[in-house]
């Protein structure tokens, strides 16, 4: 049981090979693209979206916060498609592991705490140590603040992971009580299965959600250093 709760979550091989890299290429394949001078509907509601997302995130920001708006939306794009993906049957998603969270999250804040440290010295430096602090605190506050600033990466990667997994597990179970449910009792099974609909439409919206929020978060990391 234990194994079989776990399988969407182990990395799928292909010919002994992990087939993590192609998995998470794929879903730029789906992004659709135009040639031609006039667009698409799909192309064109794809473009609204862009610019309504790109308008919300970069509306505070200054010139320097303003050069990552394609970091960011190539960001909440790729987050985006991957949880939508995981949600189809006997996929993989990559952003269950932790590992490859950390390795979106940790690069993009230093990257933040990087462009504060070269553009706002001063006013990075004194987040450490509030002003009027105490001297016999002084210690005690830069480390505590020096934890916090260091533990924002892995609280963006944990968020993201724990959120998506956990919906994972609980469309699982309960897709697992339908099947076991539809030879014993088949009215209950009915009502299960509208629950698990109404969870799949929960884990849409949870997806869509986590992938906004993680990259909102590192906007505001940005627009605090920028």
């Amino acid at each position: 049981m234990n194994e079989n709760l776990l399988t969407s979550f182990t990395t799928p091989m292909i010919l002994n090979q992990p087939a993590t890299i192609p998995i998470i290429l794929f879903p730029v394949l789906l992004i659709p693209t135009s040639k031609h001078i006039v667009n698409n509907r799909l192309v064109t509601i794809q473009h609204n979206l862009v610019q309504l997302t790109l308008k919300q995130m970069m509306i505070t920001h200054n010139t320097k916060g303003q050069a990552w708006s394609l970091m960011l939306m190539s960001l909440i794009t790729f987050i985006t498609m991957t949880n939508l993906l995981g949600l189809l049957p006997h996929s993989f998603t990559p952003t269950t592991q932790l590992s490859m969270n950390l390795a979106m999250a940790i690069p993009l804040w230093a990257g933040t705490v990087i462009t504060g440290l070269r553009f706002k010295t001063k006013d990075s430096l004194a987040h450490f140590l509030p002003q009027g602090t105490p001297t016999p605190l002084i210690p005690m506050l830069v480390m505590i603040e020096t934890t916090s600033l260091l533990i924002q990466p892995v609280a963006l990667a944990v968020r993201l992971t724990a959120n998506i997994t956990a919906g994972h597990l609980l469309m699982y179970l309960t897709g697992s009580a339908v099947l076991a449910l539809l030879t014993t009792s088949p009215f209950i099974a009915l009502l299960t299965s509208t629950l698990l609909m109404l969870l799949t439409i929960l884990e849409i919206a949870v997806a869509l959600i986590q992938a906004y929020v993680f990259t909102l978060l590192i906007n505001l990391y940005l627009h605090n250093n920028t």
